[in-house]
Parts: structure tokens; sequence; C-alpha cells
């Protein structure tokens, strides 16, 4: 449980002021249709974060364990600084909203998670925790819960996010995470 309730809380406060965030309120300012969104979304979140856990528990049973749990620590940590980093998106049209807003949404989403954040937090979660499926279901859980809202409030919330205090505290919670790593070993 503890794998699913510190991936949920993990991805759902680093996703917040995310690309894939503002790319999510992109989409619903396009297409107005949140449902075929939110499908592409969670599609997407559970496509790419299942090939990130995956890799995530390969690599931890790859690497002596004594490493592994210095480069998930100094991970996090890392992470910490790299969320401090606002991110931009383009505002410029897509090919693919030909394809309609769920397609749009699952390829965009796809796409964007790659090297992402979140989808170096689901490596680094599946390396540390034993329970892939736990880590999937919770970094999705966490993806869904910072999105689904702003595809389904659109711009009326969205500018009013304290994102830097968010961002602060999302670090805060990156580096307890490295430290708890090395101190419960």
């Amino acid at each position: 449980m503890e794998a699913l309730l510190t991936s949920t809380l993990s991805v759902a406060i680093a996703e917040i002021g995310d690309k894939t965030q503002l790319l999510a309120l992109l989409l619903i300012c396009r297409f107005r249709k949140p449902w075929p969104i939110i499908a592409g979304m969670l599609a997407a979140t559970l496509l790419n974060h299942a090939g990130a856990a995956w890799l995530g528990g390969f690599i931890s049973n790859w690497l002596d364990p004594k490493i592994m749990t210095y480069l998930v620590a100094a991970a996090f940590i890392a992470m910490a600084l790299w969320i401090l980093v606002p991110d931009k998106m383009d505002d410029e049209e897509s090919s693919l909203d030909k394809y309609g807003p769920f397609m749009a949404t699952f390829v965009l989403f796809f796409i964007a998670e790659i090297g992402d954040k979140t989808q170096i937090a689901t490596v680094l979660l599946a390396a540390k925790y034993d329970s892939l499926t736990q880590v999937i279901a919770g970094t999705t859980l966490g993806m869904m819960l910072a999105n689904v809202p702003v595809v389904l409030l659109g711009k009326l919330g969205a500018d009013k996010l304290p994102l830097r205090g968010i961002r602060i505290a999302c670090a805060i919670l990156f580096v307890g995470l490295g430290v708890s790593t090395l101190i419960f070993v």
C-alpha cells in the first residue's frame, strides 16, 4: 500500500504546473470534449508508466542493492531540483487535431511524458518498491488527479494555482523521498 500511496502523491504533486498539465489545458481549449481527452490521457499514461515501471524494476534487479539505493536517493534529490524549473508549452496547432480529441491526446500525452519528471519518478518508484502494479496504478492515479480537474474546469481555475509554492512543496517531498531512501535502507 505504501508504494501506491507514495506513487500517487509524488506524481500528483509533481504534475502540477508540468507541461502535460499545460497540454491538458490546451487540449480542452481546442476540442472542448472532456471525456475523450480524459480517456486519451489515461491510456497514454498507463502505457507510458507501465514501460517506465518495467524499466525501473529491471534496473533494480540488475544493479547491486546498495548502489541502487544511492542512485535512487540521488535521483529523487535531483528530481527535487528539476521540479523547481517551470515548464513551458507551445501554442502551435498540432497536425494530430484532425484525428480527434482521443487520438490527439493519446499521442501528445505519450510523447510529452517521455523523459518527463513523472516518467522518471515512475522509474525511480518502481526501482524502490517491489510492486510494479501498485507503482503503475499510483503514478497513473496521480497523473489523473492532477490533470482531470484541469480538463473539467478548463481555464477557470488553472490560472489561480500558486505554482511556485506547489513546486517548492513538491521539491521538498522529493528531497524527503531521497533522504528516507538513504535512512530506511
